[in-house]
């Protein structure tokens, strides 16, 4: 799942450490205080919930959305960035230690003269290596070397665990090297997309031309770019296919991969992209390489050496000179999620050397900056979510016994990953220089593929984190049955020196995060493995047969909401997390029925509980974005846009239609047939 105010450190500390009496709340009351009372409830939710804020809050011209992911990510980075120019100022510190890796990085992200005046000098080696390209052999190892340094040409790769045997790390293949992402973009007729495909065409003409080649060859090199990656489109699947575990998961022997792909030396490949003995592979989309095998012969050495040069410039393009950069920039923001500037250039290194260093940086915020009492306080949560869904899972009138039993032990084996790891990662054979910035990037993407290479042939390490402790945001893992909550998860805007109520931590933390990540374990497809986490019917058919139906109702209802005109939420694509996002509010909102605020109907700001509760939920995606960004996310994102996660749950939950008098008549309202009710 696939985040105000700056928080200080003694803010924070008191946010878990001072209660207040909330009859007399002497502070402002952000749910009072982002409504739009202008509006009903009852007919657009999210917009009464936040649109007071929304119209104080515009997006800026640096950003695609504004909101409480934008907010508090405005927090941390203020962290961060006293983390990094504190360790920046320190030019003496120990060779390889956290703080001389993080100041080096940082300073040389800010070194603009530097960077201009390598030009790309750092890519050389690389491009004299695509250029030396000479056959078909040759194509594919540098194919492979060029996913070691961070670039992704012609198809997709990875170590991850086995679907159905997750206690082993596998190879997987998978569809792959699109530079518009999603293969929609490269046939949909609608007139924005045709628009998109011909700035892209520009684009990359423009980026060659960045890259030493006059205009009659830049255009030709745009011109060869567009036609391969289509045709790697064309053998690629839709979003929504990409999530049937079950027809993603192909495994064959490495001899079967070779016989499907005969123009490919894989046992030659392999070993470039880190692997020295295989003997299966898992293909994501036999089809897709299938396909690549035919391209690899139809389009000329010199065609895919052109498509090389272009991932690899693509790739690296927000590390290089202010000319690349800028024009990366155009299009990839302003063309495809409507950001008319760039963000300074503080806030895009700040958030670059957290992206690349943040196991380091997540030490420091742990230590300076993190509550204490955060990693007891969201445990706390998440477990009083847990026993409410094995209430509920108990209550089930359309499962089995048989079943029942079954998914309350898969619940009891979820393993939460709360605050922050108990071990980091080791970085210290990463080389960060201070006035090397893309040589900086290289090194660090370096290691983090041989990070992962490394895994395969070893033991799967359940105790990983995929995440850092500062970054907003949450996930499931089907394979290790785990949810990983963050620290920084525990932040509330607007209440700064107070713990918030009840209704708030569990609206926003309980349902909108716990509820929401627990319910991934039985979604679409968390439902198709078992509690150790393997690819594994364990339903009932009858009971599988009833579930499929109730995901089939709330595919339609999503199918139905319209962000843009003519532009509709893709149900498909989008039903593990509105199922998530269901499961997340009606579970939260039950274990709030367990506090005393709701027990006692304590009223805050003149708010019922359940009024607060569901405020509260409104607030945990309170995000506006641009039509340009909503348009893409409609294309490429599993999650629907923020609007409809909201009142796509709401419009389900008997007790919301209470809290706000919701009647027939309002744009919300569905009969009581037409409400779906899964977990």
């Amino acid at each position: 799942m696939q985040l105000k105010t700056k928080l200080t450190i003694s803010m924070l500390t008191a946010l878990l450490l001072i209660s207040c009496n909330k009859k007399e709340i002497q502070y402002e009351d952000p749910l009072l205080t982002n409504r739009d009372t202008t509006l009903i409830p009852g007919d657009n939710f999210f917009y009464y919930a936040n649109g007071g804020w929304f119209k104080k809050h515009p997006i800026p011209s640096s950003e695609s959305s504004n909101g409480i992911f934008r907010t508090i990510g405005d927090t941390i980075n203020a962290q961060i960035k006293s983390i990094c120019e504190k360790s920046a100022a320190n030019k003496d510190a120990a060779k390889g230690s956290n703080e001389q890796k993080i100041g080096d990085f940082y300073a040389s992200g800010m070194d603009t003269l530097s960077i201009e005046k390598v030009g790309l000098k750092p890519l050389a080696a690389t491009l004299s290596k695509i250029q030396g390209i000479r056959d078909v052999p040759s194509l594919m190892n540098t194919m492979g070397y060029l996913h070691t340094i961070g670039a992704g040409p012609g198809f997709s790769f990875y170590v991850g665990q086995d679907d159905k045997i997750s206690s082993k790390n596998a190879l997987f293949f998978g569809q792959g090297g699109l530079g518009l992402g999603n293969r929609d973009y490269y046939f949909n007729t609608d007139a924005e997309t045709v628009k998109i495909r011909t700035e892209y065409v520009k684009h990359l003409q423009a980026m060659m031309e960045l890259t030493g080649d006059d205009a009659t060859k830049a255009k030709n090199a745009a011109a060869t770019i567009m036609k391969l990656e289509t045709e790697l489109a064309k053998n690629s699947r839709k979003l929504e296919a990409l999530r049937d575990p079950i027809r993603n998961y192909n495994k064959m022997s490495l001899a079967q991969f070779k016989a499907a792909t005969p123009s490919i030396a894989w046992e030659n490949v392999l070993p470039q992209l880190g692997i020295s003995k295989a003997d299966t592979v898992i293909v994501g989309q036999p089809e897709f390489y299938k396909g690549l095998d035919k391209l690899i012969t139809t389009f000329s050495i010199e065609d895919w050496k052109t498509y090389l040069k272009w991932d690899l410039i693509n790739s690296y393009a927000s590390y290089l000179n202010n000319a690349i950069e800028t024009q990366n920039f155009y299009f990839y923001s302003t063309i495809l999620s409507g950001v008319k500037e760039q963000k300074p250039r503080w806030k895009r290194i700040v958030e670059q050397t957290d992206g690349s260093l943040g196991e380091l940086i997540g030490q420091v915020y742990v230590a300076d900056y993190l509550p204490k009492g955060s990693k007891e306080k969201l445990l706390e949560i998440g477990n009083n979510i847990r026993d409410v869904y094995a209430d509920h899972i108990k209550k089930l009138d359309w499962m089995s016994e048989e079943t029942k039993k079954k998914a309350l032990f898969k619940l009891s084996k979820i393993v939460m990953k709360v605050g922050y790891p108990d071990k980091w990662k080791d970085m210290s054979s990463v080389s960060i220089a201070r006035n090397a910035y893309c040589e900086n990037v290289i090194a660090v993407n370096k290691w983090s593929y041989q990070d992962m290479i490394k895994k395969f042939g070893k033991p799967v390490d359940r105790t990983e984190w995929g995440m850092f402790p500062q970054t907003y945001n949450a996930y499931y893992n089907p394979s290790n049955n785990e949810i990983c909550v963050p620290a920084c998860n525990i932040l509330v805007p607007g209440f700064e020196g107070r713990m918030p109520d009840d209704a708030i931590l569990y609206g926003i933390i309980g349902g909108s995060t716990f509820g929401h990540e627990i319910t991934h374990g039985f979604d679409d497809q968390g439902s198709q493995y078992d509690d150790k986490g393997n690819l594994n019917n364990w339903w009932t058919a009858e009971d599988k047969a009833k579930f499929t139906q109730k995901t089939k109702a709330i595919v339609a209802q999503f199918n139905k909401f319209e962000p843009l005109k003519g532009k509709f939420v893709n149900g498909d694509a989008t039903q593990g997390e509105n199922i998530a996002d269901l499961g997340g509010v009606v579970m939260g909102f039950e274990a709030f029925k367990k506090t005393a605020q709701y027990k006692n109907k304590e009223k805050i700001s003149n708010l019922s509980p359940e009024q607060r509760y569901f405020l509260a939920y409104g607030y945990a995606w309170m995000v506006q974005a641009k039509d340009e960004y909503i348009g893409r996310q409609i294309m490429t994102d599993v999650h629907s846009p923020a609007q409809f996660r909201i009142n796509g749950p709401l419009m389900n939950i008997p007790e919301f239609y209470k809290a706000f008098n919701v009647k027939e008549g309002n744009k919300m309202y569905l009969p009581e047939k037409d409400r779906v009710v899964i977990w």
